[in-house]
């Protein structure tokens, strides 16, 4: 008996410590771990997984699993979705499809560039060929979609990368381009459309924020937040925004990547803007909140610190960029890798910031982070990794 109660004991310290990163920039993406316990300034690599091509998707930790995409083939035309135990990182499943859409991109970029997401039960993964896969925790194939078929004109040349989220039973998809542009609310057990938007026709790689029980979608015409359920608006800001970074909401402020950063108060209908910087002008990282201060990389490279309340800024830190994927925190601490393959642990309370520890993990990552267990993973096209 007592050794069961010690096991069960165990069992329910584990479930208390890991949160599970579901999506894109984790928590309701935020970018900010909700665990009690952060990972530590002593990280080194716990492990490593091999990954047989190339993604910009970021990984996503459900339980026990990490999940990740990623593209193989002359054309990346070969889509994969890998379970990994978090434990050891070795691969619990592989599922290898054909793409029915466009494979066509940038170089910089790549057709697993859109991240999973998951509402616990299920795994969807989205790729820039408009391929859409449902999958079980133990890789059942539950649906899919070829958007391609029925928007045969929603595609970019230069690729596309919104990763979907999802909310009270709705998975949110967005194809938004020079042409058949739009976003789509889908059902979670069977795919099909429960609504449809057309979106401003133009290029965009920014993903929807989840905040108030709304999906906030963004685009270069400004922000439109829906009811994830039907699709109907909520409210929208119209004075253009960013369509690389993301925007972030906390507490009861949007902070919108939008001339710099504009703090936004949605209330029944309508914005109010409460302050705007355009110093604070991210590159292509999303920024984050944490604590009473948002943070911000611009393209330089530099984190810029500055107050939630006014947009004043505090201080900046040169960093070693350059980056593309966005900083995630945890803790009292940021973390963020460039693209270089340089990951890097920031003390944001320093008087000036600190930079307090640096792994090189000799890879270039073009990718954000994710925080589960105390540990924060990393994903490059050849490898996985496990920082603890």
């Amino acid at each position: 008996m007592k050794t069961i109660s010690m096991c069960l004991m165990m069992c329910l310290a584990t479930s208390v410590v890991r949160a599970d990163w579901l999506q894109f920039r984790g928590p309701n993406a935020t970018a900010v771990s909700t665990e009690a316990k952060a990972p530590g300034d002593d990280l080194k690599v716990a492990w490593t997984a091999d990954l047989p091509g190339r993604g910009l998707s970021a990984p996503i930790v459900v339980g026990d699993r990490i999940f990740v995409t990623c593209s193989s083939g002359p054309g990346q035309e070969t889509l994969h979705v890998f379970c990994f135990n978090a434990a050891d990182g070795t691969k619990r499943w592989e599922r290898a499809m054909r793409s029915t859409g466009r494979t066509m991109t940038h170089n910089k970029t790549c057709v697993a560039a859109n991240t999973p997401c998951s509402d616990g039960d299920r795994v969807f993964a989205l790729f820039s060929s408009n391929d859409l896969f449902a999958f079980d925790l133990d890789g059942n194939l539950l649906w899919l979609r070829g958007l391609t078929f029925d928007y045969a004109n929603a595609s970019n040349s230069l690729g596309m990368s919104q990763s979907p989220v999802v909310l009270d039973g709705t998975l949110v998809v967005q194809s938004e381009n020079d042409s058949e542009s739009f976003a789509a609310g889908l059902d979670v057990a069977t795919g099909r459309n429960k609504w449809k938007l057309e979106r401003p026709k133009a290029a965009n790689w920014s993903s929807a924020t989840v905040w108030k029980n709304t999906v906030a979608l963004q685009s270069s015409k400004g922000i439109l937040a829906v009811d994830p359920t039907t699709g109907k608006t909520v409210w929208d800001y119209s004075d253009g925004a960013s369509t690389i970074p993301s925007s972030v909401g906390s507490g009861e402020t949007l902070y919108a990547v939008s001339h710099g950063i504009t703090a936004l108060a949605p209330e029944k209908g309508s914005v109010t803007q409460l302050w705007r910087n355009e110093k604070l002008n991210p590159g292509t990282a999303s920024p984050l909140v944490l604590g009473d201060s948002i943070y911000v990389v611009n393209g330089a490279g530099v984190l810029i610190k500055a107050s939630v309340k006014n947009g004043d800024e505090a201080w900046k830190l040169r960093m070693k960029g350059p980056f593309s994927g966005s900083p995630v925190a945890a803790g009292k601490r940021i973390y963020t890798v460039n693209e270089r393959g340089i990951f890097q642990v920031i003390d944001p309370e320093a008087p000036e910031g600190k930079v307090v520890k640096e792994i090189e993990l000799k890879e270039t990552v073009l990718t954000t982070p994710a925080v589960s267990g105390g540990a924060i993973y990393v994903r490059s096209d050849a490898k996985l990794w496990k920082l603890q």
